[in-house]
Order: C-alpha cells, then sequence, then structure tokens
C-alpha cells in the first residue's frame, strides 16, 4: 500500500476512516477483498506469492495497514514478508502497543515497513525505519505514503487537502467522493518538487501521482474502511489493470457484531 489518509476519532460517524491505494507490480498474483477461509477470522485482501496481506480487519474490528518504506536498501531473500505483519496481528489477542513492544526485537529482519494497527481504544504507528519504534496517535488526520508518517510528499498533501475538506463536510464514506480523492492521476508539478528517493527523475514523477498509472507497476486498488463507534464497518474495494481501468469491486456493510459467513 503505498499511499493513505485516515482520521481517527475525527469525523462525527466514524471513529476510523481510512482511505488507501496499493501499489505494486501488476504481475503479483492478488485475491480480491473478501474473507479469509476458516479458521481465519480475517476480512482482507491476500498476496498470493507470500500470503500476507497490506490491509485488513477482523470481527473484533481490529484494523492494520502496512506500506513499504522507499529507502533502495535491498531486502535479504530470507526477511520475512512484511504482507505477515497484518495478519500477524489480527490473529493475536493483543491490543495494538503490547503487539508493537513484542514486535519491536524483530523488526529490523524485515525490510522497510511503515505499520498502522489500531482496535476500539487506540492507534498506533510503527516504522522500522525510525526512532522510536512505536507510538501511539492522537485522535486526528494522518497520511502515509513511502517515508515516515506525514511526510509532506506533494501526492499526499493534495490527498489530504481533498481528504480533511470531506471531513469538514461530515461525509459518508459511501458517497464516492473518498474514491474520487484517491483516483487522481495528475504528476507532481515542477515547481512542487519530486521526492529524492534513489529512483531516476522519470520514476519519482511517475510514483508523484496518488493514483500511480504504468504498464509495469501502479495502483492495483483502491480501498475505504469506515468503523463506527458501535462496530458497523464499511470496506469496499476498487480493482484495476495497468491501463488504470477499473476491473472489479467489492464492497461489504457490517452491522454491531455481525460477521460475513464464510463460503
Amino acid at each position: 500500500m503505498c499511499l493513505l489518509v485516515l482520521a481517527w476519532n475525527a469525523h462525527p460517524r466514524y471513529r476510523l476512516v481510512v482511505a488507501a491505494n496499493r501499489d505494486e507490480y501488476h504481475d503479483r498474483p492478488t485475491a480480491a477483498l473478501s474473507l479469509w477461509p476458516p479458521p481465519e477470522e480475517i476480512l482482507a485482501g491476500r498476496d498470493l506469492r507470500a500470503g500476507g496481506t497490506w490491509l485488513g480487519i477482523d470481527r473484533r474490528r481490529r484494523f492494520g495497514i502496512v506500506t513499504n518504506f522507499r529507502d533502495l536498501v535491498e531486502t535479504p531473500p530470507e526477511a520475512p514478508s512484511r504482507g505477515g505483519l497484518i495478519p500477524g496481528y489480527l490473529r493475536g489477542g493483543s491490543g495494538p502497543g503490547d503487539h508493537l513492544a513484542a514486535l519491536e526485537g524483530e523488526a529490523a529482519a524485515y525490510g522497510g515497513f511503515n505499520l498502522l494497527l489500531a482496535d476500539g481504544e487506540s492507534l498506533w504507528y510503527a516504522s522500522n525505519r525510525g526512532t522510536p519504534f512505536a507510538r501511539a496517535l492522537s485522535p486526528g488526520v494522518h497520511g502515509l505514503s513511502n517515508e515516515r508518517l506525514d511526510t509532506p510528499w506533494p501526492k499526499l498533501l493534495r490527498v489530504r487537502r481533498s481528504f480533511e475538506d470531506w471531513l469538514r463536510a461530515a461525509g459518508s464514506a459511501e458517497g464516492g467522493e473518498l474514491f474520487a480523492l484517491l483516483a487522481d492521476r495528475t504528476p507532481a508539478s515542477d515547481d512542487q518538487g519530486l521526492p529524492s528517493t534513489g529512483l531516476s527523475v522519470e520514476w519519482e514523477r511517475i510514483l508523484s501521482s496518488p493514483f500511480v498509472r504504468n504498464e509495469r507497476y501502479g495502483t492495483r486498488c483502491a480501498t475505504l474502511v469506515a468503523i463506527e463507534p458501535t462496530g458497523a464497518c464499511y470496506l469496499a474495494e476498487r480493482r484495476f489493470d495497468p491501463a488504470g481501468v477499473c476491473t472489479g469491486e467489492t464492497e461489504c456493510r457490517l452491522a454491531p457484531g455481525e460477521w460475513p459467513a464464510p463460503k
């Protein structure tokens, strides 16, 4: 997942709202948002190569999302998959803070990552490319791409401004506005500046748009998550081909205490 904005206890209806784009190579096999097979109690998409996920929730409405950290440090082939970080949290019984405290000792074995974990009480951010490793977040709005939390990359600032406008209007997560802000395909202009992460200028420009379109690598899906204090929950995912054309959509509405039946 390479771009997200979220609101934690900052909307009159939802305790957590997340709008996120996942960027990945188009030839990497992926399963759509769905309930994982029993005995798992995870609702998420799935990376079919390594078996993990980039975003998911569990029956108790605990939530997790991960992004890679773009530092061009080569990840050893024996490193664990960063996609395992989300199911690792959702399979356990700990809250975000306790889970991250236990994870810290092994975090250096992974490639660079940013991780956001939440339950009904708290939202935590962690990165194995920063100090401290983990910290609790106060109510408010945050944005994340492939640098540390709230790093002001042009695409993140643009999407965050639109997201804050949506929050001020107390919009509904089901109204379409959040998908629209994630669909912005305009790269950063020369006067805005491009991130300098070690990639070529050409690739920095390609990756500078909120929605990345390229025949090899780009935005594979856009996902919305909105969880109310009661536990009512809305999830939606739109999937895209290399041309940026939507190829499928999944929506899931859960009442308080409800969980999808296994298929």
